[in-house]
């Protein structure tokens, strides 16, 4: 008998994926009505915003398609979605306000690295849960290593840095999780 408490089925979750990316597309236009119902509001941003955030969750959401196909085990595709959240956020907060100091603090740069480390892992272990683990690994050590270099030009990341090795490992720990069930 198969077991198919960790599938999702067309049934019963065939809605998740329009809506999943219908909020994207909502995400999306937000900035858009903001800039339109209030100009005061401090939104501004210009076609470059728009088309990087385009990429950024289209990126996510095909990503996210890639982990629902790959596995259907519930601790692989949550550590997935904690993955993508971390390196989402990770991009979206370091591109928009910057990490440390400002957006034009060279040093940022540094926490693109760290979403490259957990991407290149992800490719070369073939997104096979145990390899996804210690690409997961990988990056919030380099996220701790990179956070605690900054704490002294901006102290106030030291929480942010601790949040974010936090959904990093705890992203490893599910893909883990997932490994140890395949076996």
């Amino acid at each position: 008998m198969t077991d198919m408490t960790n599938r999702i089925g067309p049934r019963s979750w065939g809605w998740v994926r329009p809506v999943a990316w219908a909020f994207a597309a909502v995400l999306l236009l937000l900035p858009l009505i903001a800039m339109r119902i209030a100009p005061d509001s401090g939104v501004n941003w210009t076609v470059s915003d728009f088309i990087f955030a385009a990429m950024l969750l289209g990126g996510i959401g095909l990503a996210a398609e890639v982990a629902v196909r790959v596995s259907p085990d519930w601790y692989y595709r949550a550590g997935a979605a904690l993955g993508l959240a971390a390196g989402f956020f990770l991009i979206w907060a370091n591109g928009a306000v910057g990490y440390i100091g400002n957006e034009d603090n060279p040093y940022n740069l540094v926490f693109f690295g760290v979403v490259a480390i957990a991407f290149t892992g992800a490719v070369l272990s073939r997104f096979r849960g145990k390899g996804m683990a210690v690409a997961m690994l990988a990056a919030g050590l380099a996220h701790a290593a990179a956070g605690l270099g900054g704490v002294a030009a901006d102290p106030v990341t030291a929480p942010i840095t601790l949040a974010f090795v936090a959904m990093w490992l705890g992203a490893a720990w599910l893909f883990r999780r997932s490994a140890l069930r395949e076996a």
